[in-house]
């Protein structure tokens, strides 16, 4: 029994939209995800998939990809990303109802995998427009776009503790906490979500969202504060589910 994270597999089995532009590694990329997901994962293990899951604008325009997820071997816990027009923050219930057995949808609610509490949420990371001088330096930044993600943030930070005080209510004391934007922005050191994993005591941080290589430095990898900080994007692990815990 093992816990895996894989994050952004932009499935579009139902939609025309490519990832090509971020590089050849999302050449036929959803026969990776098949072949990695087959060969890694087992039936009994636990597969947490960090968002971004299908480019279909609805539900109906997304049954397929969910399907091709479903099949998948293992548990499979889907948490919101930013693509995910389909899933309405405020229907995870419902989501969870109608796929219950099969999906479950990671959203003001927590998961249980071993004697730990899974708990997260979307996330949200500002991104720019940033000011550069000639030798590529952030001299300033969107400030207007600034106050309007700070915003995002308090509501993202409180669908997280929502999480884990859900998580804490039911008896759980240890937990490993999942995002799909990136703990920090490219200006932080920390950040609300790395204040609230450390308030916790959150054993380790998982997200995805970065692609391409000159991305994927955006934010913390390895331990900081004592926790172990996990980007899982599918183009940064070539597909491959990574290993959280056994």
């Amino acid at each position: 029994m093992a816990l895996y994270a894989l994050g952004d597999l932009h499935l579009s089995f139902q939609a025309d939209k490519t990832m090509d532009i971020f590089g050849r590694v999302w050449r036929h990329h959803e026969r990776k995800i098949e072949k990695y997901v087959n060969k890694i994962v087992k039936p009994e293990d636990t597969l947490v998939l960090t968002g971004d899951h299908s480019w279909g604008r609805k539900l109906e325009e997304c049954r397929e990809d969910l399907a091709f997820i479903q099949n998948l071997p293992g548990r499979k816990i889907l948490l919101r990303g930013n693509h995910d027009m389909f899933w309405d923050a405020k229907k995870t219930k419902h989501l969870n109802e109608e796929y219950r057995d099969r999906l479950f949808f990671l959203q003001n609610n927590f998961a249980v995998y071993k004697d730990y509490a899974l708990v997260g949420t979307k996330g949200f990371t500002f991104e720019g427009p940033f000011y550069l001088n000639r030798r590529g330096e952030i001299i300033g930044w969107d400030e207007e776009k600034e106050a309007h993600a700070r915003k995002l943030v308090a509501r993202e930070t409180e669908r997280l503790r929502d999480s884990f005080d859900q998580a804490e209510k039911a008896g759980f004391r240890k937990f490993i906490m999942f995002l799909h934007y990136p703990p920090t922005s490219i200006l932080e050191e920390t950040s609300p979500f790395t204040e609230i994993a450390k308030e916790y005591g959150a054993e380790a941080v998982v997200y995805s969202h970065c692609h391409g290589e000159s991305r994927f430095g955006d934010s913390i990898r390895g331990d900081f504060q004592g926790i172990r900080y996990m980007l899982v994007s599918g183009d940064y692990l070539n597909f491959r589910p990574a290993l959280v815990m056994k």
